[in-house]
């Protein structure tokens, strides 16, 4: 077996390894499973390309992202090893290439996407040309429960079983829960050798900065390093565009970057980041992940990041050269509606829905953190041996107040609720807002009615978004989003514990302009629910979404809050066939419970006068079924007999003999009945 430490030097031109690589490789060529956690730009590429230059066989590298894996094959093949990719990116002449390589015993590192896995033929390849390494990068990507879950992931631990050989996983971003998904799901369970490495990026300056004029703020921070390459993400496709456009514009070389492109357009792209200075790709987060180029020096966020995990793999994309490297990311109440709708509107099931909610409010803690960034970022990794000096909050110590009094408030309101409803009912409650609500649920008699007016509406929402970032209360998806307290707030809330919170971020939520939703903060996670409910029902029938509901009728569901079918038919744009098809559902979704069951004549009459007139006819006659004393002769009129009386409307006892399923003995039985009925609707 070669010296790992010559080839070091002879092939990757390095005198010596980087903190944490020599012990890992020293494992993996030893033979050992190994999983590494090692920052991004730690060098985690060196830990599986140098032991598969040490053994025989080929060293398969599994990987999500197709840019990480063509940098790296032109780099190896560059430095004079023999390796190939085999993506949805390859040209046929690449990928008969590769096959080809293989066939003949010259390849030393294979890399492929994980979706390979799934074909039979792939594993029958794999085992004719004697794989003697498993590498899998992004190996949180397996975690069910991580930010940036793949099926196909869960392929591979079955790979190692049929193969029968040594399995090394790297990532960036793993917390204790997803490290035991990721050994249990690659390694059956079975321990591997595990290297968490120090997550700390002391070159990378940190700042969180609250949306005022986003556009400008990205226009000035990239305007203060003109010249020097840098990464925007936003949230959505359109907007890269738009803020690449702005960019150039005001001078810059920018250009966008998304996953609805053309492959040859993002391949375009990536092309020009890597060889030109200076560029500034405008992108989502389908760009940047493994695109080994060194000398980034800075990355903005437009838009607020999913977790702490994505945020962190995100900037650690900056600054790979290990010198000075900048970040900022901007954040606003409308981000963080769209990410708790994101997580709302998923198929996911509600425990994982909690779970991403409760990340959702680590990374709120970060964004109105107290006191050093960087502590804040490393304690969620699990570091408390933190030095800084190169974070926002550490260049100036944002201004702070004692909130135990507005947060204890706060907390009352929700228990004495029964924590059903969400931020902005809250805030009526402890505004004195005698709304509908407030008025029809007899809150307005609460003790904490009104006790909240020191604070408008909008720093009420700054408190409530800050008591979220400390982990006092969580959206609970089970309650459409209602206010949970968590046990962190007890002692709070009992008298026993007190919390400070920023005061300047309350203070700038007065004089910042609302921002225009859809619908109101208390009824979005209802939206949201409904969403899920239609993108489920549209994709089993294989329709646009649109079809089963447009987005007005969904907005005025979670507005109104139908609790029959009755109701649901008088919301715009459910109509007869739609109530019949898709009614029960969504009524299902607001009401939390099982629709009562409802003959079909019934449901046919939901949401018209005629509906009403029928529950009246079928009381009537079951009243009367054995006449007046209830001594008669057992009679009954069927659904649709009293469907049809209910529409027809009959004006005499002669008139209801001639209706279908009625005689002369029904009519002399429930005519009077009938027709007092009739005649009152």
């Amino acid at each position: 077996m070669a010296d790992p430490t010559a080839l070091l030097s002879s092939v990757f031109g390095f005198d010596a390894f980087r903190p944490g690589q020599g012990e890992v490789v020293e494992a993996v060529v030893a033979g050992q499973n190994t999983l590494a956690i090692m920052p991004t730009g730690g060098g985690k590429s060196l830990c599986y390309q140098l032991p598969a230059l040490c053994r025989d066989g080929v060293t398969v590298v599994i990987s999500p992202l197709i840019a990480l894996m063509r940098d790296q094959v032109r780099a190896l093949r560059a430095a004079g090893v023999k390796a190939g990719a085999l993506t949805s990116g390859n040209t046929p002449e690449e990928t008969d290439e590769v096959f080809a390589a293989l066939e003949r015993g010259a390849l030393k590192l294979l890399y492929m996407a994980p979706e390979r896995l799934a074909s039979a033929g792939t594993r029958n390849m794999l085992r004719r040309v004697g794989v003697s390494l498993i590498a899998v990068d992004e190996a949180h990507c397996v975690s069910q429960w991580g930010h940036d879950f793949r099926p196909d992931y869960l392929e591979i631990g079955k790979l190692r079983h049929e193969l029968g050989v040594q399995l090394a996983a790297f990532t960036a971003t793993a917390d204790e829960e997803t490290r035991a998904e990721i050994i249990t799901r690659l390694f059956d369970g079975a321990a591997p050798q595990v290297f968490l490495r120090g997550f700390d990026r002391p070159n990378i300056h940190l700042t969180f900065v609250a949306k005022n004029a986003p556009r400008r703020q990205i226009l000035d921070f990239a305007g203060a390093r003109r010249g020097r390459s840098g990464i925007v993400y936003c949230g959505t496709r359109a907007k890269t565009q738009t803020l690449a456009q702005a960019l150039r514009e005001d001078g810059h070389t920018a250009c966008h970057y998304h996953g609805g492109m053309e492959a040859d357009d993002r391949r375009h792209v990536e092309h020009r980041f890597q060889t030109e200075d200076g560029l500034i790709v405008v992108a989502t987060v389908a760009f940047g992940m493994g695109v080994d180029k060194p000398d980034i020096r800075w990355v903005a966020h437009a838009d607020l990041p999913k977790s702490i995990e994505a945020y962190y793999q995100e900037i650690g994309r900056a600054g790979r050269d290990g010198a000075p490297a900048e970040t900022l990311t901007l954040y606003g109440p409308e981000d963080i509606r769209l990410r708790r709708s994101q997580i709302d509107e998923g198929i996911a099931p509600n425990e994982r829905k909690a779970a991403d909610h409760a990340r959702l409010n680590a990374l709120l803690g970060l964004a109105e953190a107290l006191i050093c960034r960087r502590a804040n970022l490393l304690a969620y990794f699990g570091e408390t041996e933190v030095t800084c000096g190169s974070c926002d909050l550490c260049d100036r110590p944002p201004e702070t107040f004692d909130a135990t009094t507005p947060v204890r408030m706060a907390l009352s309101a929700a228990l004495r609720t029964g924590e059903w409803f969400g931020m902005g009912h809250l805030t009526d409650i402890l505004l004195g807002q005698m709304t509908d609500k407030v008025r029809e649920r007899g809150h307005d008699t609460l003790p904490t009615f009104g006790v909240g007016k020191d604070y408008d509406r909008r720093q009420w929402q700054a408190i409530f978004r800050q008591m979220m970032g400390h982990d006092l209360m969580r959206p609970d998806p089970e309650r459409h989003g209602a206010l949970r307290m968590t046990q962190a707030a007890r002692p709070i809330l009992k008298g026993e514990a007190s919390i400070t919170l920023r005061r300047d971020t309350v203070q700038r939520a007065k004089d910042r302009p609302a921002v225009k939703a859809l619908v109101s903060d208390e009824d979005a996670p209802l939206l949201s629910a409904l969403k899920a409910k239609r993108r489920a029902l549209a994709e089993e029938a294989r329709l646009p979404a649109y079809m089963i509901f447009n987005d007005r009728t969904l907005i005025e569901m979670a507005e109104t809050r139908p609790q029959t079918l009755d109701q649901m038919a008088s919301v715009g744009g459910v109509g007869a066939t739609k109530l019949a098809k898709f009614g029960e559902a969504f009524l299902t979704v607001i009401t939390g419970a099982p629709v009562p069951d409802m003959h079909p004549a019934r449901r046919a009459l939901a949401g018209r006068d005629s509906g009403s007139v029928f529950d009246k006819l079928a009381e009537a006659q079951v009243s009367l079924a054995r006449g007046l004393e209830g001594t008669d002769k057992y009679l009954s009129c069927s659904h649709a007999t009293l469907r049809h009386i209910a529409e027809r409307r009959p004006g005499s006892v002669e008139d209801l003999a001639r209706v279908p399923g009625m005689n002369d003995q029904k009519a002399a039985r429930f005519g009077p009945a009938f027709l007092d009925i009739l005649g009152a609707a």
